[in-house]
């Protein structure tokens, strides 16, 4: 997996972990401990690579840089099925997934409507070396520039957690006092939105995506007005019967979409 500290990827382990048994397979769920660490992801992906396993799934933290690695395993003759962020390469035998692009431009949809369709709004997205990353980025960026010409998108940052996405937000506040609105693109980002919303008394609207507690508890008391959630426990199910399915020979389609849902308070 990317990390371990959102709920999110608990989520995703049980799904997995769920598959495993009515798959009758043995799994282990590896990850490093924050979305940060690339090199220390790439880490364990060799290692569990060198325990030549019958099948691996892969959530890339960097969509190029984990390639080599990948190959390795390919060359082994280990399928691979990569979820939630894929990678940039034809290795995956599929991949489990939302379509961030399409689930992003939902949230851009609901951030516009809140507003009144003008205005000045922020993005703040957990990354910019992840497929899930850029894919949320872009589809929140393209269909605010296709469907919203009153709308001027002022600034995008980057952070991979609640503190550093706070600090991002606070800044932002301070450099656009007009903004109307900001895009958080993930559990980590939306935490830190909802923190810096409470902290600096803001009047703007929040977007949060994923649905962990803290970002549930931020909807429920109105800092945000909602959130695109993932399936991430239907993402986990999917990559461990698709490895199952892989082990009997079965062709798998190239993209397994797991699916969106917005929600808020209602």
């Amino acid at each position: 997996a990317k990390g371990f500290s959102h709920q999110f990827w608990q989520a995703v382990k049980a799904g997995a972990e769920e598959a495993a048994a009515r798959n009758g397979v043995t799994i282990t769920f590896e990850g490093p401990n924050t979305e940060a660490e690339i090199d220390k992801q790439t880490d364990i992906l060799n290692a569990a690579i060198a325990k030549n396993p019958q099948g691996i799934g892969f959530a890339a933290l960097d969509s190029q840089a984990q390639v080599p690695a990948l190959q390795k395993a390919a060359d082994a003759g280990i399928p691979i099925v990569a979820f939630d962020s894929g990678v940039d390469s034809d290795l995956p035998l599929t991949t489990c997934t939302t379509d961030n692009v399409n689930a992003a431009g939902a949230a851009a949809d609901k951030l516009a409507e809140a507003i009144g369709g003008e205005g000045e709004v922020a993005a703040q997205i957990h990354d910019q070396t992840s497929a899930t990353g850029i894919g949320r980025r872009d589809g929140f960026l393209n269909r605010m520039k296709e469907k919203y010409p009153k709308i001027t998108v002022v600034v995008v940052k980057y952070a991979n957690d609640a503190l550093k996405s706070a600090d991002d937000i606070k800044a932002t506040l301070q450099a656009f006092p007009n903004l109307k609105g900001i895009f958080a693109s993930n559990e980590g980002a939306a935490i830190g939105l909802a923190v810096a919303i409470k902290e600096t008394g803001a009047k703007i609207v929040g977007v949060g995506y994923d649905s962990g507690k803290s970002q549930k508890d931020a909807i429920n008391d109105g800092t945000l007005i909602g959130s695109i959630s993932q399936n991430p426990v239907g993402i986990g199910k999917c990559v461990v019967e698709s490895l199952a399915k892989a082990l009997k020979g079965e062709k798998l389609e190239k993209i397994i979409d797991t699916g969106y849902v917005w929600y808020d308070k209602t």
